[in-house]
């Protein structure tokens, strides 16, 4: 009992000896947080005028994209950096061109163009602290046709008496403007200004709209075009005819918006409009490329004869990044030549009915955004369970690949979908020496709509994507120039070539007397 007693005793001992131990120790790291609290609030809150305390930028200058005249920039923005152990005061930032500037520019919140000088004061950059500039700018009309440098300084001054210096830096150029507009007599497009279009731009039935070398037609985001007449668009290498989205800025410093698609809408060619003709038009960034739909609800079958007018001749150009598809005929004679048709969300080509000839062609589906792409090639002779008679649609020297083993498909239709005058439907297709991603026939009725042609080996070391000179998906940024190492080189048949001695970009694909497939002839 004693020894219980004296175990006890000690017990309480040690616990009241502990308890005073851990309230020193709490009183102890209190006070210290307390003082260290205070001691670095103080050297926080300490401010310096030394002339060698500067500030940092995260660049030294802000540069903005070519603007068209009187559209507003996209935001950039400037990280100003105090990197110091003392905190900075600026005493005045101001915009040299004062109220003239084009400029504007918010500053930690402060909008200096609600000044009547544009500047701003009083700003407080506390040690390895920042502050964030944001600038945009509007550039008024030249009235003229040039392109113009546009500029400004923003100064800092600090309350030691320094002065730095960012430049403000744009180009500027004015453009033709085209809202909503119905071009109802024959009308030339130059190429003197960029052409902002806004809504519909529509070509009446029987007018004729030419378009110069080198004209840019840039698209706002509403923006499309429908030709009931025709278009003329006589681009050359040097000074293509250009279709494209209005924005000229970048989303990532990498990336600018022109090439990502879903820009602008698209170009629809009615089908009373014939005698189109597009060489060397580079059309891109669009929800869909060309589409020349059906009259009507779409159920309407047009039939193809010797008098039947071409409705599109497309040649030397490009439809690329679409966000649907890129070329849409039905029923219709087209004819297309030395042309790349690629990565697009819908199929590249897609053709019912009709009568379409391709040659020397790239036909690539490589949409990187959305793994439901659909096909390189899609060929029909139905639609919505109409008989569409499909009378020629060949296919020579041309490559069609894409990231899928098999990206040429067909359509058919059925006995039961077959007017009652009509004993046999007509799918008259024909691939002679081109290079397919698509399996190999090997029954009698398929074997000879295939003539000399080559297959993308999907286990082959060069296969799909590899057989290109250069896909940066990240960048959105392709050469479907086919590598030397490639089946696509020196497998076209010259007898076609000598049509279209030279490639898309110029070269001679000649020289050798042993052309490549596609609209690219392989360069070093």
């Amino acid at each position: 009992m004693k020894n219980s007693k004296m175990i006890y005793e000690r017990k309480a001992l040690i616990s009241k000896r502990f308890n005073r131990a851990f309230r020193l120790l709490i009183f102890f790291i209190f006070h210290s947080f307390i003082f260290h609290s205070f001691t670095s609030c103080d050297k926080y809150d300490t401010f310096t005028t030394d002339r060698s305390a500067t500030l940092q930028f995260s660049s030294t200058e802000v540069v903005f994209d070519t603007l068209i005249t009187t559209i507003p920039s996209a935001t950039q923005t400037l990280t100003v950096y105090n990197r110091g152990d003392k905190g900075l005061r600026i005493r005045q930032v101001r915009l040299v061109g004062g109220a003239g500037s084009p400029f504007r520019v918010n500053i930690d919140g402060q909008d200096l163009s609600r000044t009547a000088d544009n500047s701003a004061t009083d700003f407080e950059v506390r040690r390895r602290d920042s502050i964030m500039v944001r600038a945009e700018v509007t550039v008024s009309e030249f009235g003229n046709d040039d392109c113009h440098e546009v500029g400004d300084e923003l100064i800092f001054t600090l309350e030691s008496g320094v002065e730095q210096h960012v430049a403000l830096r744009t180009v500027g150029q004015d453009a033709f403007y085209l809202d909503r507009r119905t071009l109802a007599q024959d009308t030339t497009l130059t190429a003197r200004r960029p052409i902002l279009v806004r809504g519909e731009l529509s070509v009446a039935e029987g007018v004729t709209v030419t378009m110069e070398a080198g004209t840019r037609l840039l698209f706002h985001d509403d923006a499309f075009m429908t030709v009931h007449g025709r278009i003329v668009a006589q681009g050359t290498l040097d000074k293509p005819v250009t279709f494209r989205g209005d924005r000229t800025d970048h989303i990532f410093d990498y990336l600018p918006y022109d090439r990502l698609p879903g820009r602008w809408q698209g170009i629809t060619i009615a089908p009373e409009s014939t005698g189109n003709v597009l060489d060397y038009v580079d059309l891109h960034g669009g929800t869909y490329g060309i589409q020349c739909p059906l009259p009507g609800d779409g159920n309407a079958v047009v039939p193809i004869t010797d008098e039947t007018p071409l409705k599109l001749s497309l040649t030397n150009s490009l439809i690329h990044n679409i966000k649907g598809t890129g070329l849409m005929l039905r029923d219709c004679r087209a004819e297309i030549a030395n042309t790349e048709i690629s990565n697009t969300l819908g199929h590249c080509v897609d053709i019912v009915g009709g009568d379409v000839v391709a040659t020397h062609c790239t036909i690539a589906q490589f949409y990187p955004l959305d793994a439901n792409r659909g096909d390189a090639l899609h060929l029909a002779n139905v639609l919505e369970r109409v008989y569409h008679p499909l009378y020629r649609a060949d296919f020579i020297n041309t490559v069609i690949t894409g990231y899928a083993d098999d990206v040429v498909m067909g359509e058919w239709a059925k006995p039961s979908m077959l007017p009652s005058d009509v004993t046999e439907a007509l799918e008259e297709y024909h691939f002679i020496h081109c290079f397919l991603a698509t399996e190999i026939p090997t029954s009698s009725e398929f074997i000879n709509r295939f003539v000399g042609c080559v297959y993308d080996d999907p286990h082959g070391e060069y296969a799909h994507e590899k057989n290109f000179a250069y896909m940066d998906t990240h960048a959105f940024v392709y050469n479907f120039m086919p590598l030397p190492i490639s089946s696509i080189c020196k497998m076209a048949n010259p007898a076609y070539s000598v049509a279209w001695p030279t490639d898309r970009r110029g070269h001679d694909r000649m020289t050798d007397g042993t052309p490549d497939a596609g609209c690219y002839e392989w360069k070093e």
